[in-house]
């Protein structure tokens, strides 16, 4: 007979590291989803351009704040780099896109179709990278797009043209994460946010020329809600850098469609939304490709 194994001391702290990194996880997509109601609630009484505004000087305070706490420095040439200058650009796409989804759209549709984010990068990997990606992963990605095709319902009565603003708004996520792989590792996480946050103003900026609406001064709901958003926003924010940095990411990343769940949650108890089984099978089809890819690694 062979003598059971026994966990070590370094399983055990991995094991503990793999469950306070999944739960940090956890808490940062509930966060994110409540900070997207907010955000939605707060553009029915304001200007969407306002909404980013607000929102994206919020996070800058608060990461400069951050910043000057940790001693992190926040300006440095890495910052004018090539990657921080392509991640800029599709943070300004992805985010004024993805708000004007929340906002215009249901925030369950647009939050599934969100979660197509990681199956689109490892697409985008392959094709700008060069990594190596086999028939298998492939054929989950295809199948993650399905899921999207399914939730979007192109050609029936179901479909609404808006709905290519959450796919927008994906694909300018999808490029920033990209473009965050090749940006310098001397630049914190204060940092990043910091540029990150400041692009979200210049979404506001820009879209201000097209929305062409005077900003509005807020009404208490409207305050409370956008400071609301920047709290949840800047908490999800940390607790994601947190889960990365704790656990091992194959074992913490998949609690990232967690988000899924409580954006559906939402939609539902706070906007009335309706999900019926096509959108359920189209999110099925996009977390299980998502979770497929991410349990092949590098394999084919």
């Amino acid at each position: 007979m062979t003598k059971p194994d026994t966990l070590t001391a370094d399983d055990m702290t991995g094991a503990r590291d793999n469950l306070t990194g999944a739960i940090w996880m956890v808490l940062a997509m509930a966060g994110f989803a409540v900070e997207d109601a907010l955000l939605k609630a707060a553009s029915v009484s304001l200007p969407k351009a306002q909404v980013l505004v607000m929102f994206g000087l919020g996070g800058v305070a608060v990461f400069t704040l951050w910043a000057l706490a940790s001693g992190a420095p926040l300006f440095t040439p890495a910052v004018v780099s090539r990657p921080m200058r392509i991640r800029a650009v599709f943070e300004v796409g992805g985010r004024l896109f993805y708000l004007l989804a929340i906002a215009l759209t249901p925030l369950s549709a647009a939050t599934a179709i969100l979660q197509a984010t990681p199956v689109v990068v490892v697409a985008g990997a392959a094709l700008v990278f060069g990594e190596k990606v086999g028939w298998r992963r492939w054929s989950a990605i295809c199948v993650g797009l399905i899921g999207v095709l399914l939730v979007l319902r192109p050609g029936s009565e179901a479909f609404s043209a808006l709905s290519i603003l959450a796919v927008l708004g994906m694909l300018g996520f999808a490029g920033r994460d990209l473009a965050s792989r090749a940006a310098p590792a001397s630049l914190s996480t204060a940092a990043l946010g910091f540029y990150g946050f400041w692009a979200i103003v210049l979404a506001g900026a820009i879209y201000a020329l097209w929305e062409g609406q005077a900003f509005l001064w807020p009404a208490p709901t409207a305050w409370a809600c956008m400071a609301g958003a920047v709290a949840f926003g800047v908490f999800a924010y940390g607790g994601l850098m947190r889960a990365m940095r704790t656990g091992e990411v194959s074992a913490v990343t998949p609690f990232r469609y967690s988000r899924l769940i409580f954006g559906l949650a939402i939609g539902l108890t706070m906007f009335n939304e309706r999900i019926d089984m096509t959108m359920l099978l189209g999110c099925g089809l996009i977390v299980l490709s998502g979770l497929y890819i991410l349990m092949r690694g590098n394999g084919r």
